[in-house]
């Protein structure tokens, strides 16, 4: 995304909870200015100090995609764990919204993109709280479209994306020996970002990136959640990959 936004001509500030590579994240070949912050923006300091670095200056466009899982049953997950991600994925995320948007609807102008899911219609058997948490986000974002559907220049686009192939699952618990972890056939992340872009440009509220995810998300409206759960099951559960 930031690539794609570099691309464009937009001067950026990417923000990340773990330590960049170099100071411009590797994009100092796109001819933009490039400030980068290490940050966690699960916590309302750490949001704050990402406006208080990007120094007053005007948020033309916004990718929120801070975001992670937390995989293995919830009953053996620690209360620290899936407290970040729930303030990670929700209390960050609406927070940075809430801060953004102000300015933008004062002068009828701005971009906002924000990384939902379509785990956000399934129930996440073994990784509960994060399909929990884009449950919220996808329905606050379109909530939120709503209440700002008189305001003609500001768009909130929400991206959901299905599995994609980044440092997600590792991170979240979700490795080799769960069959989503395992599975080689995941969404190719430029794939998926580009689509969002696409979406966002074209002022569009939401897009499901992939065919076959579109399916699963018209699916959700059908299946009973009981068999949706099951199906995750077999997804999430440790040992699943065998």
């Amino acid at each position: 995304m930031a690539k794609l936004a570099a691309k464009d001509g937009y001067d950026l500030l990417v923000v990340a909870d773990t330590p960049f590579a170099d100071a411009s994240a590797g994009l100092a070949s796109f001819g933009v200015a490039v400030d980068t912050l290490e940050v966690d923006l699960s916590t309302i300091q750490g949001v704050d100090q990402l406006f208080d670095r990007a120094g007053g200056r005007q948020v033309d466009l916004l990718c929120a995609n801070a975001g992670h899982g937390l995989g293995n049953a919830f009953l053996d997950q620690q209360l620290s764990d899936w407290r970040h991600v729930i303030d990670t994925n929700i209390t960050g995320t609406i927070y940075l919204l809430q801060k953004v948007l102000g300015p933008m609807v004062a002068r009828d102008s701005g971009k906002i993109l924000v990384t939902g899911s379509i785990a956000g219609f399934i129930p996440g058997s073994f990784n509960a709280v994060y399909n929990g948490t884009k449950a919220f986000v996808d329905n606050f974002t379109e909530a939120l479209r709503n209440e700002l559907k008189d305001h003609k220049g500001v768009t909130l686009t929400t991206l959901m994306p299905g599995v994609t192939d980044t440092e997600f699952f590792d991170r979240a618990g979700l490795g080799a020996d769960t069959a989503v972890g395992a599975d080689d056939n995941k969404a190719d992340p430029a794939k998926v970002a580009k689509d969002g872009w696409d979406a966002l440009l074209a002022g569009k509220g939401h897009i499901v990136s992939g065919f076959s995810n579109k399916l699963q998300v018209a699916a959700a409206g059908l299946v009973p959640q009981s068999i949706l759960a099951e199906q995750h099951r077999k997804m999430a559960e440790p040992g699943s990959a065998q």
